[in-house]
């Protein structure tokens, strides 16, 4: 049977939802946006809640790797000082993206601004591969 709703999808999920939570959502953080331009990639990360200072960006062996941390707290207190809530977040994120063994660190531009992440990645041009030829030696 259904129950009927008032203020959500049941009555019920008030109950059912996490005691703990902070209203910190960590599967919001990292969506990734890639649009393929004529000169290369453009990432858009969105990244809420995260400082430019907690972002390092790495590359190694053709992989680029972002990783973001975020530590919060928030407590709030009576007149008398005694607390009436005191919460913690603290948790870290990490996205990696295949770009080639031919990008170079000074080939990537990356800004950080109002919470979103923006990385542009050029294409290279793949280069041919030479067939060599290789002979047995026959003696004789």
């Amino acid at each position: 049977m259904l129950m009927p709703s008032i203020f959500g999808e049941s009555f019920l999920d008030d109950f059912f939802d996490s005691p703990f939570t902070t209203g910190y959502d960590a599967s919001s953080l990292m969506h990734t946006d890639i649009k393929d331009t004529d000169t290369g990639y453009e990432l858009t990360m969105d990244m809420p809640g995260v400082k430019k200072e907690d972002v390092t960006a790495q590359l190694k062996d053709g992989y680029l790797t972002i990783q973001a941390s975020s530590n919060s707290e928030r407590e709030e207190k009576d007149d008398d000082g005694r607390y009436i809530r005191r919460e913690r977040y603290v948790g870290s994120s990490s996205r990696s993206f295949y770009v080639g063994e031919d990008v170079t660190e000074e080939d990537i531009r990356a800004r950080f601004e109002d919470g979103t992440l923006k990385i542009l990645i050029p294409k290279k041009e793949a280069k041919a591969a030479v067939e060599q030829q290789k002979y047995i030696a026959i003696e004789g």
